[in-house]
Parts: structure tokens; sequence; C-alpha cells
């Protein structure tokens, strides 16, 4: 017997032995798959009780020293990538002479499996874009993945990609582990260099995510042959067959993309991914089209008139429902219920709410809800005249109040006198929670959200759980699920991974159900803000914007990422929306400084900061983003008052701290202002773009040059990639411009500026 066949005896022996055992913390579950560096096992992490994969070298290869190394190598290079389209490493472990890796466990399919139906083109960018971003961040890192094919691509059910298993990953000014000419990644997606057995470098990797952009346009591979020397004859000498023979409709610039991508001269295919992903993202300076509504309403909070005044969470509800219902209505401007909700128990007529929110109609109501029996009336108003319109009692119990919802939506758009289309139609008759009582527990979970607590949002999952097992898998529950946990990491209550991966399984499961469900593409782009992925944030905002161009939370966060990443121009039409919809909200115009903000028009920006101030004083954004305008501004005085009232109100909150720092860093007082810079505020002010651009400010106005450039450059990788702002707009800049560090680093950003696509 052979040393080769008793090895494979081993293993195995070794695999079904291990099945439901326990290595250190880990309880392997399943075998997911092997390759030529080692198995791969499903497995619980019993300490922090989540699943992972485990990837073991196998066994005939971890006594050498040689392959122990280059495993670890692996390890090392995978651990120090952090972004959303590469699988994470947790940890690297050794246990009776076995050494393996702890990776997350990516639920989902392989690209391979994706692809295996006709895709469609503008599908096959979104996952061509995401792969290329990971390959990006990879590159900078100084890893080629050296082994990229479809089948070390996955792809969970919400869309996202995962570039797994760096297992070739060469690191450059590394050691050289792998063997000279030895052919180690698959030959059908090797680049002519790598077949030659010469050394490669992040090139090599593009010209694999040709051949995959390829195989996914095509449905098979450019270089083919029955033998592997066969596949490699056709890479070095031979050309694909034509993407157009094999396929219509996908444009002559795609087509040009790959056979760039698959120049058999490395010097002649794309130089870098940034290059290719600037050729490959469509553009987004097309803004998004917002349909114009002819005509505007305001469901006014319905009145709890029930014996039992713990019955309010059931009229929000309902008034709540009747928004969403009518909101669907893309010819009628319809206030959001933030705004909606604000006017509950005001001491204003209709004709002066309807002037304040320059609407056309009003709707009121009340609800008597006693046991399962339940009242409605609601009646329709013209908020010029105070006329009555319509008005209608109904009468019923819990069971029925699907119905009257949509009968209600319907008399209003009949007495509006607008036609329905069919989608319209279909969409209001649709029954989002057909269970009364879950129906009723999602009212209450929506509620306890609203609260911005820790008790709060822990009884909203509770109250969603008993939802589920009631309705069964639901997008309305699940979707809030999500959000409960996004809103823990948001809130800063429990800003840790784990939450926005359990927000992540929620969208999973929604997709799963709806494929296109505006809840889970919002979910999804609240969860990459969280992550500071604001590329990723744009396409998920910008698709539930086509699905529901009325989303108030998408309108918000693109508004704040176009700006932020100098495209003020496209952010203007979606703040112009949002205070459509939603006026009475003073975080809105907060949000509305942020395009002439970050285009530089300090003066118009104070305006509309000012109005979000007088709203809401006592709110400690709107004290700190107002004090900073003032200071753009040059009413020093004013701000510094500002930063006072926060000092006395709050002296130990993140933006008192940061207001103070910049204070005393313009005032010249040096040592204030280190003192005011705490180690905790400098943790939190480094995960973020924005706030890392503000402390580079008060170092550059203290001549503290290194510490400038180090947190401007932090800012910058961050995703803060405003040219225009950071190279002309930002006075406190002004010592650092002209020199060659900040000139570089401004060449660089540029470049990131002009290539931004979302």
């Amino acid at each position: 017997m052979t040393y080769k066949m008793y090895a494979g005896i081993r293993q195995i022996a070794r695999v079904n032995f291990m099945r439901n055992q326990n290595i250190l913390h880990y309880k392997i579950l399943a075998k997911l798959g092997e390759g030529g560096m080692g198995v791969v096992y499903k497995a619980e992490d019993t300490k922090l009780k989540r699943l992972v994969a485990i990837k073991f070298l196998p066994r005939q290869t971890s006594a050498s020293a040689e392959e122990r190394e280059r495993f670890k190598i692996e390890a090392q290079a995978a651990a120090a990538l952090n972004h959303p389209n590469i699988a994470t490493i947790y940890a690297i472990e050794e246990v009776d002479g076995d050494i393996f890796m702890v990776m997350e466990f990516i639920d989902g399919k392989e690209l391979q499996q994706v692809a295996s139906g006709r895709l469609q083109v503008e599908k096959i960018i979104e996952i061509a874009t995401q792969i290329a971003e990971g390959l990006q961040a990879a590159h900078a890192k100084g890893v080629t993945h050296r082994d990229i094919k479809s089948s070390n691509i996955m792809v969970t059910e919400s869309g996202q990609v995962k570039i797994m298993d760096f297992g070739l990953a060469k690191i450059a000014g590394g050691a050289q582990l792998t063997k000279d000419h030895s052919t180690l990644g698959t030959a059908a997606y090797m680049s002519p260099e790598q077949a030659r057995g010469e050394p490669v470098d992040h090139r090599t990797d593009i010209w694999a995510f040709g051949v995959v952009l390829y195989e996914m346009l095509t449905g098979q591979l450019p270089f083919r042959g029955v033998y592997e020397q066969a596949v490699i004859y056709s890479i070095l000498n031979e050309e694909p067959k034509a993407i157009a023979d094999l396929r219509d409709g996908v444009s002559t610039d795609l087509v040009q993309l790959v056979q760039k991508t698959l120049n058999k001269d490395a010097d002649q295919r794309y130089q870098n991914m940034q290059a290719l992903l600037a050729d490959l993202r469509q553009p987004v300076s097309a803004p998004i089209v917002l349909p114009k509504a002819e005509k505007s309403i305001v469901v006014l909070p319905f009145k709890n008139i029930s014996p039992d005044p713990e019955n309010e969470y059931f009229s929000d509800g309902l008034t709540e429902e009747i928004i969403a219902d009518l909101s669907k209505v893309q010819a009628l401007r319809v206030i959001s219920r933030t705004s909606a909700m604000k006017l509950k128990a005001t001491d204003k007529d209709v004709k002066t709410i309807g002037r304040d929110l320059q609407v056309q109609y009003a709707l009121e109501g009340s609800v008597r809800k006693a046991g399962n029996s339940l009242r409605i009336t609601a009646q329709l108003i013209d908020a010029a005249t105070d006329a009555h319109l319509w008005a209608e009692k109904y009468s019923g119990t819990l069971d029925d109040v699907f119905d009257i919802q949509e009968k209600v939506s319907r008399a209003i758009v009949d007495a509006l006198k607008m036609k329905l289309s069919p989608e319209e139609q279909q969409k209001i008759a649709e029954r989002p929670i057909a269970n009364v009582q879950a129906y009723d527990l999602y009212i209450r979970a929506r509620h306890e959200i609203l609260q911005f607590s820790a008790e709060g949002l822990e009884r909203a999952l509770k109250l969603l759980q008993q939802g589920l097992e009631l309705a069964g898998e639901n997008v309305l529950l699940l979707a809030a699920k999500g959000y409960a946990h996004w809103q823990f990491f948001n809130a800063g209550i429990k800003a840790e991974e784990a939450v926005l991966q359990e927000a992540e399984q929620s969208v999973q499961r929604i997709f799963s159900l709806q494929p296109e469900s505006v809840y889970g593409y919002r979910l999804l782009g609240l969860i990459q803000v969280s992550r500071g992925n604001p590329r990723a944030s744009v396409r998920y905002f910008a698709r539930a914007l086509q699905i529901d161009p009325n989303d108030p939370d998408s309108l918000m966060w693109l508004t704040l990422i176009y700006s932020t990443v100098g495209r003020s121009a496209l952010a203007e039409p979606l703040i112009q929306k949002l205070i459509a919809i939603d006026p009475l909200t003073p975080s809105n115009y907060m949000f509305a400084c942020a395009p002439p903000f970050y285009d530089g028009r300090f003066a118009e920006a104070l305006e509309s900061i000012r109005a979000s101030y007088e709203l809401d004083s006592e709110n400690i954004a709107h004290r700190f983003f107002y004090f900073f305008l003032l200071l753009l501004n040059k009413n020093f005085d004013e701000a510094f008052a500002l930063v006072d009232l926060m000092l006395k109100d709050a002296p130990e909150h993140f933006y008192t701290r940061l207001g103070s720092f910049l204070k005393f860093s313009i005032s010249g007082e040096k040592e204030k202002a280190l003192d005011a810079l705490t180690h905790d505020i400098k943790i939190a002010a480094r995960a973020d773009w924005q706030y890392s651009t503000l402390v580079a400010d008060g170092f550059a106005l203290l001549k503290e040059k290194e510490q400038a450039y180090d947190w401007l450059e932090n800012g910058v990788t961050c995703g803060f990639i405003n040219y225009p702002y950071l190279a002309r707009h930002d006075p406190f800049l002004e010592n650092l411009r002209g020199e060659e560090r900040f000139e570089k680093l401004m060449a660089k950003t540029k470049v990131a500026w002009e290539h931004f696509e979302g």
C-alpha cells in the first residue's frame, strides 16, 4: 500500500470519526468540502453560539513544516482582510497535531450554481461588482488570491457575494512558499503567466475575474479542453469564442471589458481593480426618478376611544397601516408616519395643518376596541375649505380589521377620483400578516422598537417571535425583527458584528419569501451603512426606492451617502422628496444641510441646520452639527457658547467631547484640546469616515501635521472620498494644502471620487 493510499484511507476514517465530535469549543456538524489545501467542515462555536466553517490542513501535509507555515500565512493573509465581500477569518487553532482555521460560515450557494441558469445582465454586473470590490480590498493589502473561480465564490440568499479561500494567497514581500513551476490554481481559470509557472501578481486575479465574468455571461468557460494540458494550450494560444455568438443583449462596453481582462499580456490588461471597477459599474450620475404626485394627504393619528387606554397602540397601528396602503399609490403624496404621529393631540385645526404640510386633504378618525369587538370611524376632509368629502363607520371584530383597512384606503382613492394601476390595486389588497393575533403582536413590537431602548428592543423581539410562531415565516414580521437587531447596533446599545449578522439572517429569510422586497433591500442598506460600505448601501437603498419611491429611510440614507461622497446633485432631489412627505421630523432638516455642506455652500447649509436645531434644540446631534456649521461660517462666539451648553448638559457625550476638541483647537488651547480627545472618543471616531475628518481638522489647526495626516488618511480609507470638499472647501485643512503628502492623498482621493459608483 502506498503512502498516498494509506493517507487517503486515514483521512476518510478521520472525517467519519469527527462528525458530531467536539474539537476545542467547536462541535463538528458536517463536512462541506475538500481541496488541495484542506478539508472544510460546518461547525458550531459553542462559546459564541454561532455557526462557523473550520478548515483543517490534511494530515499527510500537516507533518511538513513547509506546508504548516504556508497554511499559517494563508490564515494571516486572509485575517488581515476586512471587507463585506470577503469571508471573515475568526481564528487559527491547533490541537493534537491538527492545525485549522475558523472562518465565517456562509449560508448560500456557489456562484457556479447561481449562474447555472441564465442571469440577467444587470444581476451579473451586480455580482461582478461585488467580486471586484472584494479583490480590490485584498490587493490594497498586498494579497493576491491566485485561485479565483466560480466555485470559490459564494452568493447568499440576499445576493451578497463572498470570496472564499485565500488558500493560494501570495503575500507581497512575504515568504514565497509555492514551489516554482507548480500549477496550483484550477486550470480553466489560470492566467497565461500562472499556467507557465511564472511569478504572478494581482493581475492574475484580474484575468481570473474575466474568466468568471465570461462564464456568467455565456454559461461556458472561455478556454476549454478535455485534458488539463489542452486547457492550458488554449489559454496560451487561442482566443475565446465571441460573447455575441453565445448571447444577445450584452453591451459593447461590457464585451470590451471582458476582452481587456483576458488579454494574454498582463501589461495590456487592467492594471488594477480600481480601473476595472470604473468601467464595470453602471453610472449613477443618472438621478433616481421619483414620480410626481398629483394629490396630497395627511392621515391624522386615529383617536383611541376604547374603554382601555392601553389600546392606544392599536389605533396608532391602524394609522400606520392606512398610511402604508395609501403610500402605494404613486400619484398621491402621503405624509409619512413619523410626521403624522407628531400631530397626535395637536390643537391645530385641519386648515392650519394643511397649510403647514402643504397638503390638499386630511383623513381623521377614531377606533373603539373592546375585547374582540371593533368600531372604526373615518372622514376625509378638504384641508383648504374644511369641507367633509366622505365619512363612514365600520363595525366588526378583530378578524375584520384587514377588510376595514382596505375599505378605508379604497374609499379615499375613490373620493379623490384617482385611478389605480393593477399593481397598485394588488398592493392595497395584500394582507401582509393574515393572522390577526400575529398582526396585533407586530403592532405592539413596532411600538416597542420606537422606544430606542435595550428593554424595548428585547420586548419587541419576544413579541415578534410569538408572531412568527403564530403566522409562520412572514416578510413584515421578519423585517421588524431584522430592524430591531440592527437598531441595537445603530443606537450603540450592542455595537457588535453579531447583531448585524442576526439582521442579515432576517434578510435572507425575507428574500426567500419575497425576492424583490423593499424591506429586505432597505435592511441590507442599513447593515452596509453600519459596516462602513457606502457603495453597497447605495445599491440597496436605490433598489428599495425603485420598489417604493416614498420610503423615508432609503431617501434619508441615500441623501447622506451621496452628499458625503461628493454627489450633491444626486442627493438634493432625494432630500426634497423626503421633506415633502416627512416635513415634521427635525432630523430631516439636519440631513437637508448635507448637500450644501459637503458642496462648500456653508451659509446655505447653516440655514438648514438652524431649522433642525430650532425644531428640536435638545437633540445633541442637532446641537453638534449646528455648532460645526457655525464654525465654518466663522460665527465663533455662538459656536463656543453652544459647546459650553453641551458641556453643562452632557459633559461625557461623544459630540460634546468632539465639539470641545474642535473649539480648543480653533482657540489654540492645545492642552485642553488633547484632554477632550479621550481614548474612547478616538476609538469611536476612528471607525467613522466623517468623524475621522473632523479630528483631522482639529489636529491641522493645532499644527500637529502627522496626526492630521493619519486621521485624514483614515477618513479617506473609511470612505470619505469627497475630493472637492477636502481639496478646496474645508477651511481647517488650509495649512496642509500644497504639501507633498497632502497632494498625494488628494490625487488618490480624486480617483476614488471620480470613479465612485453606487
